[in-house]
């Protein structure tokens, strides 16, 4: 293996590995949760669907509720140091 992988790789290797299990956490989310995906041949028969609790529930996940209540700022330490009058 010491062939094949190089140690120049390694950081290449950690960045593709973390995107991918992004990607696939969000593609089973979506699978699982998703009010609109329907894997059960009973609900894709379904002309009209009736789930608009189950369609809030999905849009109003908890990282949601929690970035509601915060301010909308990237680094507040450093806005705070730099746009203070001294």
């Amino acid at each position: 293996m010491g062939r094949w992988m190089k140690p120049e790789i390694y950081p290449l290797l950690g960045a593709m590995t973390f995107v991918t299990s992004m990607c696939i956490f969000q593609l089973t989310r979506n699978m699982l949760l998703n009010p609109d995906v329907k894997i059960n041949k009973a609900h894709r028969t379904m002309g009209v669907l009736e789930n608009q609790e189950e369609g809030e529930k999905y849009a109003e996940h908890g990282l949601r509720k929690f970035l509601r209540t915060r301010r909308p700022e990237i680094m507040p330490s450093i806005n705070h140091f730099f746009s203070e009058d001294k």
